[in-house]
């Protein structure tokens, strides 16, 4: 009989692509959010559901044996400005979804974490992740629930939107012919695509990342002006690009590690996805969906 994984905002970017991998590894599997999911496939059921709701949460785990965590709000900037309700989804929601794990008795609860825990940037974003992190610890310790805490890096792929950094960059580039980026383009990030890092967070429910802090990131930093040009070579050396020269905000400069949080170990897989052609991909699925609109 398949063993059932719970993910909390399966219905979202990363977290789709998780429940699709799932279901490819043999999963069945309960796509949970507050809106319903446009990619849900055969092997998936939904269910509609409030984090901040804990009797909603036990009825979302009851019979899972693994729980993933992709709920909450991820948007940098917009947890910057938003301190309450970053608090309340990151923190407060995860507690109620863990907690909920204790009741059912789940064999792991993995949950979505961030790069920005190591660094002094991301404001609330980042230090919502931190608190998480310690909750989902002490829990570990109390009652014995086993976690992988994942932290992810710069994420792109078919499923993102405006939220999501190269999306940006690439419909700026097809909308208006002109990228306008607000730092030097020295920034570095460690680009992953998104399939790749759903298969890696399928992998870690293997029993050696049983309470273990994972990074998940692409395998070679890029800075933010080489990408710029991979897509101008893309789009036939278009379009222009302009460099602001300002701080970052919130935002680091260059993926950070260090030793604030308990140490992570880099999860590496077998294979990634080429960034041209990962590049391209997301140009066709924009293409993809223009034309569906027209």
């Amino acid at each position: 009989m398949s063993e059932l994984a719970v993910v909390f905002g399966g219905s979202g970017f990363l977290g789709s692509h998780v429940c699709d991998e799932l279901v490819r590894a043999g999963f069945k599997v309960r796509v949970c959010d507050r809106v319903e999911s446009p990619h849900l496939s055969d092997g998936q059921e939904m269910f509609l559901c409030d984090i901040l709701d804990p009797e909603s949460m036990r009825k979302a785990v009851s019979g899972a044996d693994y729980v993933y965590n992709f709920a909450g709000l991820a948007d940098i900037d917009e947890a910057r400005d938003k301190p309450i309700e970053t608090i309340q989804l990151n923190v407060l929601g995860n507690a109620h979804i863990l907690d909920a794990c204790r009741e059912a008795n789940v064999k792991r609860y993995v949950f979505a974490s961030t790069v920005y825990v190591y660094s002094e940037k991301g404001s609330f974003y980042r230090a919502s992740k931190q608190a998480s992190e310690r909750i989902i610890e002490a829990y570990k310790e109390r009652y014995g629930i086993e976690y992988s805490i994942l932290r992810y890096g710069s994420l792109y792929g078919r499923r993102a939107d405006m939220r999501n950094g190269i999306y940006r960059i690439l419909h700026s580039a097809l909308s208006q012919g002109k990228v306008t980026y607000s730092g030097t383009g020295d920034e570095q990030r460690e680009y992953i695509h998104v399939r790749d890092a759903a298969k890696l967070s399928v992998r870690i429910l293997n029993e050696e990342y049983a309470n273990q802090h994972v990074i998940l990131t692409g395998p070679y930093p890029y800075r933010v002006r080489d990408l710029m040009e991979m897509v101008r070579e893309i789009l036939g050396n278009k379009p222009d690009i302009e460099f602001l020269n300002q701080p970052l905000g919130g935002h680091y400069k260059i993926t950070p590690y260090g030793f604030l949080p308990r140490v992570g170990t880099k999860l590496v897989g077998e294979s990634y996805t080429d960034m041209g052609q990962g590049l391209l991909d997301c140009l066709a699925e924009m293409h993809e969906t223009e034309d569906g609109q027209s």
